[in-house]
Protein backbone atom coordinates (compact mmCIF):
# COMPACT_ATOMS: atom_id res chain seq x y z
CA UNK A 1 0.00 0.00 0.00
CA UNK A 2 1.93 2.95 -1.35
CA UNK A 3 0.08 5.74 0.48
CA UNK A 4 -1.12 5.65 4.08
CA UNK A 5 -4.66 6.97 4.57
CA UNK A 6 -3.32 9.27 7.27
CA UNK A 7 -0.83 10.77 4.80
CA UNK A 8 -3.25 10.94 1.88
CA UNK A 9 -2.71 14.25 0.03
CA UNK A 10 -6.40 14.36 -0.91
CA UNK A 11 -7.31 14.77 2.75
CA UNK A 12 -5.44 18.08 2.79
CA UNK A 13 -7.67 19.51 0.07
CA UNK A 14 -10.48 21.86 1.04
CA UNK A 15 -12.93 19.82 -1.08
CA UNK A 16 -13.01 17.06 1.54
CA UNK A 17 -14.27 17.00 5.11
CA UNK A 18 -11.92 16.35 8.00
CA UNK A 19 -12.37 12.98 9.67
CA UNK A 20 -11.60 11.84 13.23
CA UNK A 21 -8.42 9.83 13.63
CA UNK A 22 -10.32 6.67 14.61
CA UNK A 23 -12.33 6.77 11.38
CA UNK A 24 -9.20 7.20 9.29
CA UNK A 25 -7.70 4.27 11.24
CA UNK A 26 -10.65 2.12 10.17
CA UNK A 27 -10.37 3.26 6.55
CA UNK A 28 -6.69 2.28 6.70
CA UNK A 29 -7.68 -1.18 7.95
CA UNK A 30 -10.18 -1.48 5.08
CA UNK A 31 -7.51 -0.65 2.54
CA UNK A 32 -5.92 -3.70 0.96
CA UNK A 33 -3.95 -2.30 -1.97
CA UNK A 34 -2.96 0.70 -4.06
CA UNK A 35 -3.08 0.01 -7.79
CA UNK A 36 -1.88 1.84 -10.89
CA UNK A 37 -3.69 1.80 -14.24
CA UNK A 38 -2.75 3.09 -17.67
CA UNK A 39 -5.00 5.09 -19.98
CA UNK A 40 -7.66 2.71 -21.34
CA UNK A 41 -7.16 0.03 -18.69
CA UNK A 42 -10.24 -1.58 -17.17
CA UNK A 43 -10.50 -0.83 -13.46
CA UNK A 44 -13.75 -2.80 -13.13
CA UNK A 45 -15.20 -5.01 -15.86
CA UNK A 46 -18.90 -4.95 -16.63
CA UNK A 47 -20.41 -8.30 -15.65
CA UNK A 48 -17.58 -9.22 -13.31
CA UNK A 49 -17.91 -9.87 -9.60
CA UNK A 50 -15.56 -7.86 -7.42
CA UNK A 51 -14.79 -8.21 -3.73
CA UNK A 52 -13.33 -4.70 -3.78
CA UNK A 53 -14.33 -1.08 -3.57
CA UNK A 54 -12.19 1.76 -4.86
CA UNK A 55 -11.39 5.40 -4.27
CA UNK A 56 -9.84 7.16 -7.24
CA UNK A 57 -6.58 8.51 -5.86
CA UNK A 58 -5.27 10.27 -8.98
CA UNK A 59 -6.19 10.69 -12.63
CA UNK A 60 -9.60 10.41 -14.28
CA UNK A 61 -11.88 7.47 -15.07
CA UNK A 62 -15.42 6.93 -16.22
CA UNK A 63 -18.24 4.55 -15.32
CA UNK A 64 -20.22 3.11 -18.23
CA UNK A 65 -22.66 0.51 -19.52
CA UNK A 66 -22.00 -1.21 -22.83
CA UNK A 67 -24.65 -2.90 -24.97
CA UNK A 68 -24.11 -6.15 -26.82
CA UNK A 69 -23.66 -4.34 -30.14
CA UNK A 70 -20.87 -2.18 -28.70
CA UNK A 71 -22.85 1.00 -28.10
CA UNK A 72 -21.78 2.62 -24.86
CA UNK A 73 -23.38 4.99 -22.37
CA UNK A 74 -21.02 6.86 -20.06
CA UNK A 75 -22.84 7.17 -16.74
CA UNK A 76 -20.47 9.60 -15.09
CA UNK A 77 -16.88 10.83 -15.07
CA UNK A 78 -14.76 10.06 -12.00
CA UNK A 79 -12.27 12.47 -10.44
CA UNK A 80 -9.84 12.05 -7.53
CA UNK A 81 -11.71 11.31 -4.32
CA UNK A 82 -14.66 9.59 -5.98
CA UNK A 83 -15.78 6.33 -4.38
CA UNK A 84 -16.37 3.53 -6.89
CA UNK A 85 -18.07 0.15 -6.66
CA UNK A 86 -20.86 0.80 -4.17
CA UNK A 87 -23.38 1.52 -6.93
CA UNK A 88 -23.96 -2.18 -7.64
CA UNK A 89 -25.48 -4.68 -5.23
CA UNK A 90 -23.14 -6.27 -2.74
CA UNK A 91 -21.57 -9.53 -3.89
CA UNK A 92 -23.31 -9.55 -7.29
CA UNK A 93 -21.98 -9.08 -10.81
CA UNK A 94 -21.31 -5.45 -11.65
CA UNK A 95 -23.84 -4.01 -14.14
CA UNK A 96 -21.29 -1.42 -15.28
CA UNK A 97 -17.61 -1.09 -16.06
CA UNK A 98 -15.02 1.49 -15.02
CA UNK A 99 -12.23 2.52 -17.40
CA UNK A 100 -9.19 4.71 -16.82
CA UNK A 101 -9.53 7.92 -18.81
CA UNK A 102 -5.91 8.87 -18.02
CA UNK A 103 -3.13 7.11 -16.16
CA UNK A 104 -4.71 6.62 -12.75
CA UNK A 105 -4.19 5.23 -9.27
CA UNK A 106 -6.84 3.75 -7.00
CA UNK A 107 -7.02 2.85 -3.34
CA UNK A 108 -8.54 -0.62 -2.95
CA UNK A 109 -10.82 -1.55 -0.05
CA UNK A 110 -12.26 -4.87 1.08
CA UNK A 111 -15.99 -4.92 0.38
CA UNK A 112 -16.46 -7.43 3.23
CA UNK A 113 -15.47 -4.70 5.72
CA UNK A 114 -18.65 -2.76 4.92
CA UNK A 115 -20.54 -4.69 7.59
CA UNK A 116 -17.97 -3.68 10.23
CA UNK A 117 -18.27 -0.08 9.03
CA UNK A 118 -22.04 0.00 9.54
CA UNK A 119 -21.83 -1.78 12.88
CA UNK A 120 -19.02 0.21 14.44
CA UNK A 121 -18.78 3.57 12.67
CA UNK A 122 -22.25 5.05 12.08
CA UNK A 123 -20.94 8.47 11.05
CA UNK A 124 -18.63 6.90 8.48
CA UNK A 125 -21.53 4.73 7.31
CA UNK A 126 -23.56 7.91 6.87
CA UNK A 127 -20.75 9.27 4.69
CA UNK A 128 -20.99 6.23 2.43
CA UNK A 129 -24.77 6.71 2.24
CA UNK A 130 -24.24 10.40 1.44
CA UNK A 131 -21.85 9.55 -1.37
CA UNK A 132 -24.38 7.09 -2.80
CA UNK A 133 -27.18 9.68 -2.59
CA UNK A 134 -24.92 12.27 -4.21
CA UNK A 135 -24.30 9.85 -7.06
CA UNK A 136 -28.07 9.42 -7.38
CA UNK A 137 -28.45 13.17 -7.84
CA UNK A 138 -26.11 12.91 -10.85
CA UNK A 139 -28.39 10.22 -12.27
CA UNK A 140 -31.41 12.52 -11.85
CA UNK A 141 -29.61 15.35 -13.63
CA UNK A 142 -28.57 13.00 -16.45
CA UNK A 143 -32.18 11.86 -16.86
CA UNK A 144 -33.33 15.47 -17.14
CA UNK A 145 -30.58 16.14 -19.67
CA UNK A 146 -31.44 13.14 -21.84
CA UNK A 147 -35.19 13.69 -21.62
CA UNK A 148 -35.63 17.44 -21.95
CA UNK A 149 -32.46 19.31 -22.90
CA UNK A 150 -31.41 20.13 -26.44
CA UNK A 151 -27.98 19.17 -27.76
CA UNK A 152 -26.59 22.63 -26.97
CA UNK A 153 -28.06 22.53 -23.47
CA UNK A 154 -26.64 19.05 -22.90
CA UNK A 155 -23.11 20.10 -23.81
CA UNK A 156 -23.45 23.27 -21.73
CA UNK A 157 -24.52 21.28 -18.65
CA UNK A 158 -21.63 18.83 -19.02
CA UNK A 159 -19.04 21.59 -19.36
CA UNK A 160 -20.45 23.51 -16.38
CA UNK A 161 -20.58 20.38 -14.24
CA UNK A 162 -17.05 19.19 -15.03
CA UNK A 163 -15.57 22.68 -14.60
CA UNK A 164 -17.18 22.93 -11.15
CA UNK A 165 -15.83 19.55 -10.12
CA UNK A 166 -12.30 20.31 -11.31
CA UNK A 167 -12.38 23.63 -9.47
CA UNK A 168 -12.99 21.79 -6.19
CA UNK A 169 -9.84 19.72 -6.63
CA UNK A 170 -7.78 22.54 -8.18
CA UNK A 171 -9.19 25.81 -6.81
CA UNK A 172 -6.41 27.84 -8.45
CA UNK A 173 -7.42 26.74 -11.96
CA UNK A 174 -8.83 30.16 -12.84
CA UNK A 175 -11.05 29.82 -15.90
CA UNK A 176 -8.98 27.11 -17.63
CA UNK A 177 -9.60 23.49 -16.66
CA UNK A 178 -7.81 20.27 -17.57
CA UNK A 179 -10.64 17.98 -18.66
CA UNK A 180 -9.11 14.97 -20.45
CA UNK A 181 -12.13 13.92 -22.50
CA UNK A 182 -12.65 13.95 -26.26
CA UNK A 183 -15.69 14.33 -28.49
CA UNK A 184 -16.34 10.59 -28.43
CA UNK A 185 -16.61 10.66 -24.62
CA UNK A 186 -18.96 13.65 -24.80
CA UNK A 187 -21.15 11.88 -27.35
CA UNK A 188 -21.30 8.71 -25.23
CA UNK A 189 -22.11 10.70 -22.08
CA UNK A 190 -24.87 12.80 -23.67
CA UNK A 191 -26.50 10.33 -26.05
CA UNK A 192 -25.52 12.26 -29.17
CA UNK A 193 -23.94 11.16 -32.42
CA UNK A 194 -20.29 12.10 -32.92
CA UNK A 195 -21.23 14.37 -35.84
CA UNK A 196 -23.90 16.16 -33.79
CA UNK A 197 -21.48 16.55 -30.90
CA UNK A 198 -18.87 18.14 -33.15
CA UNK A 199 -21.42 20.52 -34.67
CA UNK A 200 -22.77 21.51 -31.25
CA UNK A 201 -19.33 22.18 -29.78
CA UNK A 202 -18.37 24.37 -32.71
CA UNK A 203 -21.65 26.30 -32.43
CA UNK A 204 -21.15 27.04 -28.73
CA UNK A 205 -17.54 28.06 -29.35
CA UNK A 206 -18.68 30.49 -32.08
CA UNK A 207 -21.04 32.06 -29.54
CA UNK A 208 -18.00 32.81 -27.37
CA UNK A 209 -19.11 30.67 -24.43
CA UNK A 210 -16.00 28.50 -24.13
CA UNK A 211 -13.05 27.00 -25.98
CA UNK A 212 -12.41 23.28 -25.78
CA UNK A 213 -9.41 21.57 -27.38
CA UNK A 214 -6.82 18.94 -26.48
CA UNK A 215 -8.35 18.22 -23.09
CA UNK A 216 -8.42 21.85 -21.93
CA UNK A 217 -11.60 23.82 -21.33
CA UNK A 218 -11.44 27.61 -21.20
CA UNK A 219 -14.59 29.22 -19.85
CA UNK A 220 -15.26 32.52 -21.63
CA UNK A 221 -18.81 33.38 -20.51
CA UNK A 222 -19.87 31.20 -17.60
CA UNK A 223 -23.07 33.10 -16.82
CA UNK A 224 -24.35 32.80 -20.38
CA UNK A 225 -23.43 29.10 -20.45
CA UNK A 226 -25.34 28.52 -17.20
CA UNK A 227 -28.40 30.33 -18.58
CA UNK A 228 -28.31 28.25 -21.74
CA UNK A 229 -28.12 25.03 -19.73
CA UNK A 230 -30.76 26.14 -17.19
CA UNK A 231 -28.07 25.10 -14.74
CA UNK A 232 -28.37 26.65 -11.31
CA UNK A 233 -26.97 23.96 -9.07
CA UNK A 234 -26.06 25.06 -5.58
CA UNK A 235 -22.33 25.30 -4.92
CA UNK A 236 -20.83 21.88 -4.26
CA UNK A 237 -19.73 21.80 -0.64
CA UNK A 238 -17.19 19.66 1.17
CA UNK A 239 -17.74 15.95 0.77
CA UNK A 240 -16.58 12.80 2.54
CA UNK A 241 -13.45 10.98 1.47
CA UNK A 242 -13.25 7.23 1.97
Amino acid sequence: MRVSCHDCPLRAKAAFRDKPVEEVDFIQRMKTDHLTFKLGDSILRQGSRSAQLFTLFSGWAFRFREMRDGRRQILNFLLPGDFVGFQNRLFEDSPYGVEALTDAEVCVFARSKIWDLYRGYPELAYDVTWLTAHEESFVDENLLTAGRRSASERVAVLMMHLAKRVALIKPDAGNVYDIPINQSHIADALGLSLAHTNKTLKGLERLGLFRFANGRLEMLNTKALARLADYYEQPIGQRPLI
